[in-house]
């Protein structure tokens, strides 16, 4: 693999940074340092996707006929890696990166003409119903019903840990169909319209005090049958291709890296042990060293699984390998925050959002206020999306032959 950018590319990356410097507002900026959670916040990301939404590479891992902008995988690359540099807020990931690519390979063309272009002009905010009180990691064993009546489907049941789910007026969830079948055969997909009786959306404040993540109860909740996506017990097949581009649609090394650098770059000005700053501490700059090259050994990965993707081939299962390693090392940029901030990283404000005219006065600086919260957020990341533990199974077994 030629790991040397084309003069063509280079001159992508180029228009893309000089793009990132005349239309990122700094405001923007300082709202994507002090997020702590994984998503950003509607606000924030919506004026982002706004500016994304006119310039044309909003979508910008869909097709061109969907309305993305046609990039090749190396493009998408260097747009997200020049986004996590000039810390460019998160867009919405679960309907651009996930729904989105969903509708492009199962959906009719009646549900593609529906819904793909309020997803991009942002008239549609969705979330995601899969996980259950007593279905996680065996997201198979859903207990959510949906019962044929007429020319609806009728569901009922719960979902747990839906985030943004209090923002959201659309949902793409999975309900079982039928109850005869084996567990994966009887599972299938579909788009829930929120703004209507039967839903009950429930806070869960997470250890940071942010709020995410919610409850959500359907008390038969009514979604008409053309709302169902691809064929009747086809949701297992077509969780399956979400949770890939879910694992390894994105890259999640720059925004690593990025964290990193200014990890690097504050442990110059903080105070270590005697006069001396932390960037002088040598078991601390190890442990940074360490961090940054398994984000580059990531990189390399990634731009591996791009090479394949280039070539025609799939996401396949090496994306268990990234969501495991990038959970791992989003963990340790966490505990490198609290080590580098010492005891002025204990602060937890418990006002929300931490940026912006009404945000809480931080004590020592931004970077000390946000340390715990981050730590205490990204404990979530060897759960979400599959556990550590689902993931090694799937390398495993799939990668390994084991």
């Amino acid at each position: 693999m030629d790991m040397a950018f084309t003069e063509a590319e280079r001159i992508f990356r180029d228009e893309i940074e000089t793009f990132l410097a005349d239309q990122l507002p700094e405001r923007l900026r300082d709202g994507a340092r002090a997020t702590t959670t994984v998503f950003a916040e509607p606000n924030l990301a919506s004026e982002w996707q706004a500016i994304l939404h006119r310039k044309g590479w909003l979508a910008y891992s869909w097709p061109a006929e969907f309305g993305g902008p046609g990039w090749t995988p190396v493009q998408r690359y260097i747009f997200e890696k020049a986004c996590a540099l000039a810390h460019a807020p998160e867009l919405p990931v679960l309907s651009l990166k996930l729904l989105g690519p969903v509708l492009h390979r199962f959906g009719t063309p009646e549900q593609q003409a529906r819904y793909l272009p309020k997803i991009l002009s942002g008239e549609h905010y969705w979330c995601q119903g899969f996980s259950e009180a007593s279905s996680g990691s065996d997201l198979a064993s859903l207990k959510t019903r949906a019962v044929r009546s007429g020319d609806d489907w009728i569901l009922n049941g719960s979902k747990l840990w839906t985030t943004h789910a209090h923002f959201a007026d659309h949902m793409f969830c999975l309900a079982r169909t039928d109850q005869a079948a084996r567990k994966q055969a009887g599972i299938s997909f579909f788009l829930v319209d929120m703004r209507q009786k039967g839903i009950e959306v429930r806070p869960i404040m997470g250890l940071a005090g942010d709020h995410e993540v919610n409850a959500v109860f359907l008390d038969d909740v009514v979604v008409p049958a053309c709302d169902m996506v691809g064929e009747e017990g086809q949701g297992w097949t077509i969780a399956k291709f979400l949770l890939e581009n879910e694992r390894g649609g994105s890259c999640h090394a720059p925004a690593l890296l990025a964290d990193l650098a200014i990890i690097r770059a504050q442990a110059a000005e903080r105070p270590g042990e005697g006069n001396e700053t932390m960037a002088q501490d040598a078991l601390f700059m190890a442990r940074l060293a360490c961090a940054e090259f398994e984000a580059q050994g990531l990189e390399m990965t990634e731009l591996r699984i791009l090479s394949d993707i280039a070539n025609g081939r799939p996401p396949g299962p090496q994306t268990s390998l990234v969501k495991l390693v990038a959970s791992n090392l989003k963990q340790h940029v966490g505990t490198l925050m609290m080590q580098l901030y010492g005891y002025a990283g204990l602060q937890l404000a418990r006002t929300r959002p931490l940026y912006g005219e009404n945000a809480p006065r931080p004590a020592l600086g931004v970077g000390a206020q946000i340390a715990a919260p981050t730590y205490l957020n990204n404990r979530a990341w060897t759960i979400f999306g599959g556990t550590n533990e689902v993931q090694r199974s799937i390398i495993a077994r799939t990668v390994l032959g084991l």
